[in-house]
């Protein structure tokens, strides 16, 4: 039995724990970006797909900054004062922006970019063997991108969704709202972001969808905080399509991780050690028996 004073510090020690966990989430998309910048292979992707889809990006946000963002500051303005209008009314029209550019591109032109992004880079932290059974791969290239050869089955970074897009839509108005508006639509939107942003490894892993959904229950806190960053990220205009891909290195680098960790525990019980070190790294999974 604990004692009164483990009992009284209980709350602290899992709030600080939860803090952990938010911040190592929100520290992924962000290391993304090194990452990426730190491996020239991945540049010809970006060059190749993503910079002309930039320019694209670049016009229709300036045609809606140049014709919308005006009459939606004016009414904001009546509503609240002019520091808090100018911000929401920004991110309002950069949301509108994103939804236009992924119901246009994102779900035709990108996906396939960013599953050679988390293939490649989970190649990269030696998980050849878990990409290897879904593509073709070209063990003697020079890189992971030269390896990468077609994929051997439905290859996705995460599913097109028009839920995912109508939720764009319908929580854009909050934006509306003074103050905690525009924090609350990046974290509602960014938390779906978060959980479809592995989508690509659960599939990699052959995993069921009901255990999908309850490891994405589980890790829900984790996702909110990372799809929050990724959503900050995709909002910046005409960088966009490029954080895309950053965001998909982050995400097969947190996977590359937790990989890591089930591969060390499996074939041995989980032992006390185990439960503590969970207590402070990523949440260990398990592969379910054949």
């Amino acid at each position: 039995m604990p004692s009164n004073t483990q009992q009284l510090f209980l709350p602290f020690h899992r709030l600080a724990h939860l803090l952990s966990r938010a911040a190592k989430a929100s520290w992924y998309p962000l290391h993304g970006i090194w990452y990426f910048l730190r491996h020239p292979e991945f540049y010809p992707i970006f060059v190749g797909r993503l910079l002309p889809l930039s320019i694209i990006s670049f016009l229709v946000y300036l045609i809606l900054f140049t014709f919308t963002f005006i009459p939606q500051f004016l009414l904001l303005l009546i509503f609240q004062g002019r520091a808090g209008a100018l911000i929401n009314t920004t991110v309002l029209v950069l949301g509108e922006g994103l939804v236009l550019i992924q119901a246009l591109f994102e779900g035709l032109f990108v996906d396939e970019c960013r599953v050679d992004i988390f293939d490649a880079t989970l190649i990269n932290h030696g998980f050849v063997d878990l990409v290897a059974p879904r593509r073709v791969l070209f063990l003697d290239a020079p890189n992971s991108v030269k390896m990468l050869g077609k994929p051997t089955s439905r290859a996705e970074y995460s599913p097109f969704s028009w839920t995912q897009i109508f939720e764009l839509i319908v929580c854009l108005p909050l934006n509306l709202i003074p103050y905690v508006g525009t924090p609350a639509f990046i974290m509602i939107t960014g938390s779906r972001v978060g959980k479809l942003s592995h989508y690509r490894w659960y599939k990699l892993r052959g995993v069921d969808k009901k255990t999908m959904k309850r490891d994405l229950h589980f890790k829900s806190w984790d996702y909110l905080w990372f799809g929050t960053v990724a959503m900050i990220l995709q909002l910046i205009p005409v960088l966009s399509f490029f954080f895309l891909l950053t965001t998909s290195a982050a995400a097969a680098m947190w996977a590359a991780k937790m990989e890591e960790l089930s591969r060390v525990r499996v074939g041995r019980p989980v032992t006390a050690n185990d439960r503590a070190e969970q207590e402070t790294d990523d949440p260990v999974y398990h592969d379910d028996p054949v």
